[in-house]
């Protein structure tokens, strides 16, 4: 999954500031929530006999999925200044319950205590990433184009390596997406840090919620390529 959303659609004019401090609790609040909502929901589908062998008959429901999260990614940053933040909110955790439904195999492919492990070192990355993000007085803006670039390369080997099936290119792939989210983590965190030193006061909600999606797909594609060095499978 590489979906990523375009959060500078996002506008605020310089009035009355809101504070950061609880600008970014918000953020990372919502994006905690949204982790949880995707593992409970994976965790129960994979324990579903029922849910998995609809999935396995019927191969048409994951490209459903796939494109739902595409559409709702979308929808939420592209949109973000039409929507009331309650609909953005609803949105944003609707895509995070999509997003478990698409992970379930995860838990079937890979052993438990594996899961657990990886998911402990992208939190701790994740999080010294993000701290580094917002306390560094570097402008990491050019790093940020160069790392997007980076992303729509990693996408479009990623599709060729679909049909050419090479497990020297899936390692290539694998390392750079973890290099390429590490550092996508730091520029985010800077971006939304800096869109909340110029938000209106009383306008946290829709910045929490487009910052906390870009935090979370940032989250959750670093889990996604670490899992493939430290995922064990059950075979």
């Amino acid at each position: 999954m590489n979906q990523y959303p375009n959060y500078q659609n996002y506008q605020s004019a310089p009035v009355q500031t809101a504070s950061v401090p609880a600008a970014m609790k918000l953020v990372y609040l919502k994006m905690t929530l949204a982790l949880v909502v995707t593992g409970l929901i994976a965790w129960f589908c994979s324990n579903s006999l029922a849910y998995l062998q609809f999935m396995v008959t019927n191969r048409w429901a994951m490209w459903v999925l796939l494109i739902a999260e595409i559409g709702m990614v979308i929808g939420i940053s592209g949109a973000i200044n039409r929507m009331s933040s309650a609909v953005a909110t609803m949105l944003f955790y609707l895509f995070a319950v999509v997003n478990g439904l698409m992970l379930a195999p995860i838990f079937i492919v890979y052993t438990g205590a594996s899961i657990a492990k990886t998911f402990f070192i992208t939190a701790g990355t994740f999080g010294a990433m993000s701290v580094f993000g917002f306390s560094t007085g570097q402008d990491l803006s050019k790093f940020g184009r160069i790392l997007f670039m980076a992303l729509i390369g990693l996408i479009i080997a990623s599709v060729v390596n679909i049909f050419t099936h090479s497990s020297t290119l899936d390692w290539i792939i694998s390392f750079a997406g973890v290099i390429i989210f590490v550092g996508l983590t730091a520029w985010d965190t800077q971006q939304i840090k800096q869109m909340a030193q110029a938000l209106p006061a009383g306008q946290e909600g829709r910045l929490a919620t487009i910052g906390a999606l870009t935090l979370y797909l940032d989250f959750i594609n670093l889990f996604l390529y670490l899992l493939r060095f430290f995922g064990a499978s059950r075979d």
